[in-house]
């Protein structure tokens, strides 16, 4: 590997990394058992812990070269935010200064709260914010300057950030979870924690070409563009021979994220061209939640060191593939235990079949939350687009567990699938258990063996809000079995019937079938009550029904305050983004699309009458028929153009915020893809040397 040889990866995971054998190495014994119990425990750190700890952190960063410090943030924006303070100090004359770093600075930091989305949490003029660093996540260093992950919050204490809600869910699911296995004996359970395996999709495209085009300056996507001759209908791409030109951005992408204690550990093509996609290992969800978002930053910083660009938008071509991001979750407890493991015999493991029945009425009672969790602009074109689950929330749980489920609700015997073996017709392979469960890739919420993958998050997405609704909506599951289970007179019939009952009401979200296709959306919604909510209009007002605001008050992850402020801000992030497109649009058709067009009409033209002069009889018809239709497509373009221009301008004078989403969605949009539509009939008729942007072959196949 370029600077790094196969031998030293041991020593080099995590070299840039405050952890744990880090701070067991340069603390004083008592202040490591300390803060190992606030990282366990969640105990209260004393500030004279956080002294010393602050003072070995500053020494350990300063020899390897760091000089500035930085409380590292997750604001609403859904990336990550940083201001920089030196270590430096000055002496008693000024004439010298010091390097250090204290407690307080460690524990707390005060930045700017005004320019950050607040939801209305805040005025504009009221400035002051707090950092507070999470000891449960590692500091670690990038370039010269040591990153300290942190929460954020404003003057009156309301979270500002996908962090804290984040921890607070976390532990809300513990504190009942704890109290199920209580019931079932596991005294020697001390915590429940989930755990998260992101899998990261992108597209790599050649910097030169992205340059060239204002709509992916501007916007991450491609807001014209007519498809190439050939896109990934031969499947070649898909687990395909990694290019020279990739594999060398993905060797130098794992040795900086190896660095970072980030646990990359799968890489390969995805379906697309240029499309590709990284996979972690499982970390417990705080910490995968830090490490998905220096993925995604690193991917961008690495990529240009390249020649490259990272696009990290979920729909950036239209007419292939878009990108994903599949949130893998797990429950275990401290002591090992997988909750969702259903073990050799699942139908006689009551404690599998109570957790995974928490998590099917999770889904069922809380599929709005679920969809809000991954609703954006840039998601709204890939959910449902045969590329990605529907926007209808369904649970795959495969054929034996279904038929488990379906022997308890009906009291009827069940018989265990015979074990049988699979032989791959080599002699020199070994033989292996056959799975008796298959995957499906068109179900939002599928059960893969020990966890669920979730696979309605866009690539863009934080992994946070997602994950902040499936721990609350199965903690309010939990809560309500060991409400029931803590009064029954006899456990295991109660359980039993428990259960029983839970299937009954919620087998409606079991659909291990195709949903891709028509018949279930029909099935879904109209046989089945569940939720159809295509667009982020459509679903965010769900979030404040008065059972989600009663959920997250109950638990306290968010306030009804906190609550409003996310619904105002991911509502006005809607409209910003695609009023971005829309302007971008206008500025792109009018000032590049509309000039080339006219100027090979112009040499059309001119062709037609030098070829008539020297000629009078000759044909010129490819010449004055593709004038005609591009003067015919120029003018409806302009006259487009005009449209959304003026649409885009109404929009702005819509002053409630729900129903501007609301106008953005049919309004702006249609009068986008209307837009569109002319403008790539109009690539496909105008010369190459005219057409003023890379083209979509340029793009998915400029990297050789």
């Amino acid at each position: 590997m370029k600077g790094l040889i196969m031998n030293s990866i041991p020593e080099t995971f995590g070299s840039l990394v405050f952890n744990l054998p880090t701070m067991k190495a340069r603390l004083p014994k008592e202040t490591y058992v300390s803060l190992k119990r606030t990282i366990d425990e969640g105990k209260h750190l004393d500030i004279g812990v956080a002294h010393v700890v602050a003072n070995a952190m500053k020494d350990w960063a300063v020899e390897h070269g760091v000089t500035h410090y930085t409380h590292w943030f997750q604001p609403m924006t859904g990336i990550t935010a940083e201001k920089h303070d030196s270590f430096i100090s000055p002496t008693e004359d000024d004439s010298k200064i010091i390097m250090e770093f204290s407690g307080k600075e460690l524990v707390q930091g005060e930045p700017d709260a005004s320019s950050f989305p607040s939801g209305g949490l805040r005025a504009t003029f009221e400035a002051r914010g707090y950092t507070a660093w999470d000891p449960t996540a590692y500091a670690f260093i990038k370039g010269n300057t040591l990153y300290i992950p942190t929460v954020f919050c404003s003057y009156g204490g309301e979270a500002l950030d996908q962090k804290t809600p984040l921890l607070r869910s976390m532990e809300a699911l513990n504190r009942q979870a704890l109290r199920v296995l209580k019931l079932f004996g596991s005294t020697d359970v001390k915590h429940v924690n989930t755990s998260v395996g992101p899998e990261q999709e992108y597209f790599l495209i050649d910097k030169e070409m992205f340059d060239r085009r204002k709509d992916l300056i501007y916007t991450g996507r491609t807001l014209f563009g007519a498809n190439p001759p050939k896109g990934q209908e031969l499947d070649d791409h898909y687990f395909g021979a990694i290019k020279p030109r990739v594999a060398a951005f993905m060797q130098e992408l794992d040795e900086e994220l190896w660095k970072l204690g980030v646990l990359a550990k799968t890489e390969h093509n995805e379906a697309a061209p240029a499309q590709h996609e990284l996979a972690p290992i499982y970390r417990s969800t705080n910490t995968a939640t830090d490490d998905n978002q220096l993925i995604m930053e690193m991917m961008q910083q690495v990529a240009k060191r390249h020649g490259l660009v990272c696009l990290l938008h979920e729909k950036p071509f239209e007419g292939v593939n878009g990108s994903g991001k599949h949130n893998n979750w797990s429950l275990s407890t401290n002591t090992g235990v997988n909750l969702l493991s259903p073990g050799e015999t699942p139908y006689e493991n009551a404690q599998f079949l109570l957790f995974l029945c928490a998590v099917i009425q999770a889904v069922d009672n809380y599929q709005d939350l679920l969809r809000i969790s991954v609703a954006s602009a840039g998601n709204d074109h890939r959910l449902g687009a045969n590329e990605a689950p529907p926007a209808i929330v369904s649970m795959f749980l495969g054929d034996e567990l279904t038929s488990i489920l379906e022997s308890i609700e009906n009291d009827t015997p069940y018989l265990a699938a015979e074990k049988t073996q699979m032989r791959l017709g080599v002699h020199i392979l070994p033989k292996f258990p056959k799975d008796t469960t298959d995957r499906n890739r068109t179900s939002p919420f599928a059960f893969t063996g020990n966890k669920f993958e979730f696979r309605m998050l866009g690539s863009a997405n934080s992994i946070s809000m997602t994950n902040v609704m499936i721990n609350t909506a199965v903690a309010e599951s939990l809560r309500l079995y060991a409400d029931e289970l803590e009064c029954a007179d006899d456990f295991n019939e109660a359980i039993h019937g428990l259960i029983k009952r839970t299937i009954k009401a919620h087998k409606r979200i079991i659909f291990n079938g195709n949903g891709y296709g028509e018949t279930w959306r029909k099935e879904a919604v109209k046989q089945r009550g569940l939720l159809d909510l295509p667009t982020t209009p459509d679903c965010l007002p769900h979030l404040l029904d008065q059972k989600n605001i009663e959920l997250f008050t109950r638990h306290k992850v968010l306030t009804e305050t906190e609550l409003r402020s996310r619904y105002d801000v991911m509502l006005e992030n809607y409209c910003k983004v695609i009023n971005i497109e829309g302007r971008t649009m206008v500025d792109m058709a009018r000032k590049e699309i509309l000039p080339a067009i006219c100027g090979y009409v112009n040499e059309l033209s001119d062709t037609v009458i030098s070829k008539r002069a020297a000629f009078s009889d000759i044909n010129c018809d490819f010449e004055s028929e593709t004038a005609v239709r591009l003067s015919d497509l120029s003018a409806s373009i302009d006259k487009n153009i005009k449209t959304l221009d003026k649409t885009l301008t109404a929009a702005l004078n819509v002053s409630d915020i729900t129903e501007r989403a609301v106008y953005y969605k049919d309004k702006v949009i249609k009068a986008m893809d209307t837009l569109r539509e002319e403008a790539d009939k109009a690539e496909m008729l105008t010369a190459e040397k005219y057409w003023p942007i890379p083209t979509y072959g340029d793009l998915l196949f400029g990297v050789r």
